[in-house]
């Protein structure tokens, strides 16, 4: 049971150990770019491969002290015999209900990544750990799968201030009866990781964790407004391709990010929001009544 104690000497002899869990990676001979993805062709390249790899480490840094992990505070008293070797015991000694659902959801993060692409590997298998890790570590929080209701609701605030920074696009979005569902939702799901280029989405992650959600925010609008001249031409199938498959040059971060970050909050955002809960609730009520 968590938090029960020791664990015996018979317990841990009976299970394997811990580096069964935790695997090395397999060199693979296909070649990867500099975050590990496997390059489309041999003479792919980015132009982030000639820059240092220390900023990938100092990356790491910034991000472990924006969201407020590592050092001793990871360690505090806990209900374990062993404090030292807690994730250990969690990973091997305590079950999750959600140990499924999180295989599940692992066998679709980066397949073209070097660490996730082989099925159950070492990377599928590390990710399955500490998320079953953490999953029994707080049970009040558990493993989360996406919320749907919330990113409802950020679509209907996205969808309002696209009609209030690009009223034009978004009166023609009206005609041709296209609404955010069928293009943003992975902005908002993954936070541009799974849809954009993964050094411009690494660059959105770094002002994601300082500043939440309303990044996403910025990022959409700046996306529609960079190719607003072109979209507003487009009938209903060819927006929806268009909305999927955007221009190389609009994923250039020396051009989008500087217009997302230059989008000023709107009180709008504040106000959609409410909007969307006082309708959800009379759809809540009307259901239940």
């Amino acid at each position: 049971m968590y938090g029960s104690g020791r664990i015996s000497d018979q317990t841990r002899s009976r299970v394997r150990g811990f580096d069964d869990f935790e695997p090395e990676l397999v060199p693979l001979e296909r070649p990867v770019d500099r975050y590990g993805f496997i390059k489309r062709s041999v003479n792919s390249c980015s132009t982030k491969e000639g820059l240092p790899r220390s900023r990938e480490a100092k990356r790491v840094r910034k991000w472990r002290k924006m969201i407020g992990v590592g050092g001793i505070d990871l360690w505090k008293p806990r209900p374990f015999a062993d404090e030292s070797r807690v994730y250990e015991q969690l990973v091997i000694y305590e079950t999750s209900a959600s140990e499924l659902v999180i295989i599940w959801d692992i066998s679709r993060t980066f397949p073209t990544h070097v660490f996730f692409q082989q099925r159950h590997g070492p990377g599928q298998r590390s990710l399955c750990n500490v998320l079953k890790a953490y999953s029994v570590f707080d049970r009040a929080v558990g493993y989360v799968q996406v919320g749907l209701p919330l990113v409802q609701q950020y679509l209907f605030q996205f969808e309002n201030l696209a009609r209030e920074h690009l009223p034009k696009l978004g009166d023609h979005f009206s005609r041709e009866m296209i609404n955010p569902s069928m293009y943003a939702s992975q902005w908002f799901i993954t936070v541009f990781s799974y849809s954009f280029p993964f050094p411009l989405a690494l660059q959105i992650w770094d002002v994601f964790l300082f500043e939440g959600i309303k990044t996403v925010f910025k990022v959409g609008l700046a996306l529609l407004k960079y190719c607003h001249d072109d979209l507003i031409h487009l009938s209903f199938e060819k927006l929806v391709h268009g909305l999927h498959n955007f221009p190389e040059d609009s994923m250039k971060p020396d051009i989008l990010l500087p217009m997302a970050y230059s989008i000023k909050e709107s009180q709008s955002l504040s106000e959609s929001k409410i909007e969307y809960e006082k309708k959800h609730r009379k759809t809540k009520a009307r259901i239940e009544a």
